[in-house]
């Protein structure tokens, strides 16, 4: 174990020592980083968090859940983070959002109420036909994906927690005609009732309030996307620098002599991987840091993101180490390594928003570290903690235990750890 370690930190210590490593590493996304911030007004003076944010709300349903649904947006509870209009045009709100007067338009079709809450009469009624159910149109600004990833989230709280009620207390009701504890008129307006106060705004994803200690609500920082976000991008840089290593070691009689040694095969290998592990922490812990010292980023629970970095190292050295095990010279994990950064910088989300991608760049993005990292630094920037961290983090651990095991079997294979 003690040599294992000594091969990680000795790795470490000679990837800080390489001066075009160090600017790939941390000056090249520290000056992105800058550069965006810029960009969007984090530095020109403007507000470091969301608020105000323009949504223009259609309500073509004007019924109880379509109302329920804009009084939402109109509650104090969000009264500092969303800046709602009416109007009654579907075209008229989408050529505000195309005219960038808006960062997104709710379009509440007619028929939503029906088509989810039944007609007087017809709750229990086997005869009678439940329209299909009316979907809601969230017509998104492109240009502002994170305003609109807001109005996004809101709107699919909602949605669920009135789907998540209206299952939960038919089945209740159900169960209680069932035993015979209510009648059919009964449980009619039991069924009714449940959708009463779907418009309060207590659960609600996003909200700004002030915790028990009567702290200042908090805000989401637009750098707290944009710095993890060129960090991740320049990740898969960093590890596949590391098993570039192994081969150019191997390459010039390094890695033999080291094989020769009273060191086994395994602690060679795993010291290595230690070694892009560590730098791939060292990495993403500086610039987060970094970002917090120099720009007052606030990053949220400590815990989580101590336990996300690791999740994240470990995930992306799982993708350096196959990539590693695959190529034949250091120079083509070179260009596979820069070409992986930016198809995952790209799917991952550190260029534009992942929820303005179609659903199948949504889905194919899970098969990357960066969408999994954004997720989650942008869950700790929203409040979240480590509890709520653990879908991220089980996909990275899961992501760099498969592809490791991968690697080790072409590695094998391959003859790569051979004396």
């Amino acid at each position: 174990m003690k040599k294992l370690f000594l091969i990680g930190i000795k790795d470490l210590k000679l990837v800080f020592r390489d001066r075009a490593a160090l600017v790939f590493m941390l000056l090249a996304p520290f000056l992105l980083t800058i550069g965006m911030g810029f960009v969007t007004g984090r530095f020109s003076g403007s507000s470091s968090g969301l608020s105000d944010i323009p949504v223009v709300i259609v309500n073509l349903d004007q019924e109880q859940l379509g109302d329920a649904l804009a009084d939402v947006f109109s509650s104090q509870e969000l009264a500092d983070l969303m800046e709602p209009s009416e109007s009654s045009d579907p075209a008229a709100a989408r050529q505000l959002v195309d005219e960038d007067q808006a960062s997104a338009a709710i379009i509440i079709p007619e028929g939503f109420t029906r088509s989810i809450l039944p007609a007087q009469g017809t709750a229990f009624d086997q005869n009678f036909a439940q329209p299909e159910p009316v979907k809601i149109e969230v017509y998104a600004n492109p240009t502002r994906p994170t305003s609109a990833g807001v109005v996004k989230a809101i709107v699919d709280e909602f949605l669920s927690r009135l789907e998540e009620g209206r299952i939960f207390g038919m089945t209740s009701i159900a169960g209680l005609m069932q035993a015979g504890l209510l009648d059919a008129q009964g449980a009619e307006r039991e069924a009714r009732a449940l959708f009463q106060n779907v418009d309060q705004t207590e659960s609600t994803a996003i909200t700004l309030k002030p915790n028990q200690e009567g702290a200042e609500a908090v805000d989401f920082d637009i750098l707290a996307y944009m710095a993890p976000g060129m960090a991740l991008l320049f990740l898969m840089y960093t590890v596949s620098y590391g098993g570039r290593s192994i081969l150019a070691e191997r390459s010039q009689g390094t890695l033999p002599r080291l094989l020769v040694s009273p060191t086994s095969t395994a602690q060679v290998l795993g010291g290595k991987v230690l070694g892009i592990f560590f730098t791939g922490v060292a990495q993403v812990g500086i610039l987060i840091v970094a970002s917090s010292v120099l720009f007052g980023v606030k990053w949220g629970d400590a815990a989580g993101i101590l336990v996300l970095i690791l999740a994240l190292a470990f995930g992306a050295t799982g993708c350096a180490m196959l990539i590693t095990a695959l190529a034949r010279t250091p120079a083509q994990v070179g260009s596979v390594g820069s070409a992986i950064m930016l198809i995952f910088g790209i799917l991952g989300g550190s260029f534009v928003d992942l929820e303005q991608m179609p659903s199948l760049v949504r889905t194919v993005s899970k098969i990357t570290p960066n969408a999994w990292g954004l997720d989650g630094f942008t869950t700790l920037a929203l409040g979240g903690t480590l509890p709520n961290l653990m879908e991220p983090i089980t996909a990275l651990l899961i992501m760099g235990a498969v592809l490791f095991g991968i690697a080790v079997v072409l590695f094998n294979r391959n003859g790569i750890m051979q004396k």
